[in-house]
C-alpha cells in the first residue's frame, strides 16, 4: 500500500513561496490503478517524483509497504556519462536483476543497437527516452509510476511501450499522471484530477473527465 498524507510542495520564488502541491491525501492499494489527470504545470510531475523518493515534500508524509518503480518517463536517473549498457549494469547491480536476461531485453525492445555502447549524454531525447523505458521494464516492482506515457517516443514505439506496459501492470498497483484522459481512461479504474494544488479523487473515471474538461477548458464530453 502507499499512503499519502497531508502533502505540501512549495517552491521558493521571487515572489515568495508558490504551492504547488496543497494538503494532498490519498491510499492506492495493491492492485490499483489510479490516473491523476492535470494540465501542464499542475504538478502532476512534482507529485509523481515525491511519491518515488527523488524529491522531498515541504511537509506531510508518503508511507510504502510495497516496492515502487522510478517514474518511467524520468531520465534523471541516467548517467550521462556511462554508456548504456553501463546505466543498465548499475541498474542491475541494484536491483539484483540478471545482467544477460535484462541486456537482451533491453537491446531487442529499445531498438538502439550499437548506440548501447555509445554514452548516453550523445542520445538525442527519443534514444534516451526508449533506454529508460526499456531498463524500466526489466525490474518487476509492486507499483508502477508513469509520467505522461503518451507523449514519449515515436508513435510506432509508442505503441510497442503500450503493450508491454499492460502486460507488466496487469497484476501490478499503478500510479499514472497525464494531461490526456485517453491512457487515463485505458490503464487506469479510478482517476483524480490535480488542479490549483488542490486533488479531488472521483469513483468513476468518466466523472473526472467531465470534471477535467468542464472546469479546466470549459468543454464537457458525451460518452
Amino acid at each position: 500500500m502507499i499512503q499519502i498524507k497531508n502533502l505540501f510542495k512549495a517552491y521558493p520564488t521571487r515572489h515568495g513561496p508558490k504551492m504547488i502541491l496543497n494538503d494532498i491525501s490519498f491510499t492506492v492499494k495493491k492492485g490499483e490503478k489510479l490516473g491523476i489527470l492535470g494540465c501542464n504545470g499542475a504538478g502532476k510531475s512534482t507529485l509523481i517524483r515525491i511519491i518515488g523518493g527523488i524529491e522531498k515534500p515541504t511537509s506531510g508524509s508518503v508511507s510504502r509497504s510495497m516496492s515502487v518503480s522510478w517514474p518511467l518517463a524520468f531520465q534523471g536517473g541516467l548517467a550521462g556519462g556511462l554508456s548504456g549498457v553501463d546505466n543498465l549494469r548499475f541498474i542491475c547491480r541494484i536491483y539484483e536483476v540478471d545482467f544477460q536476461s535484462a541486456f537482451d531485453y533491453v537491446a531487442e525492445f529499445s531498438e538502439l543497437g550499437s548506440y548501447l555502447y555509445e554514452p548516453v549524454r550523445k542520445y538525442s531525447a527519443g534514444m534516451r527516452a526508449r533506454l529508460a523505458f526499456a531498463i524500466s521494464m526489466t525490474v518487476d516492482f509492486d507499483c508502477y509510476l508513469i509520467d505522461e506515457v503518451s507523449a514519449v517516443g515515436d508513435r510506432r514505439f509508442n505503441e510497442k511501450f503500450k503493450s508491454r506496459l499492460a502486460d507488466r501492470t496487469n497484476n501490478r498497483s499503478v500510479i499514472m499522471v497525464s494531461h490526456f484522459y485517453g491512457v487515463i481512461r485505458e490503464y487506469c479504474n479510478q482517476a483524480a484530477v490535480l488542479n490549483a494544488g488542490v486533488l479531488t479523487i472521483f469513483p468513476d473515471i468518466k466523472e473526472a473527465i467531465k470534471y477535467y474538461e468542464s472546469v479546466l477548458y470549459g468543454k464537457r464530453i458525451t460518452f
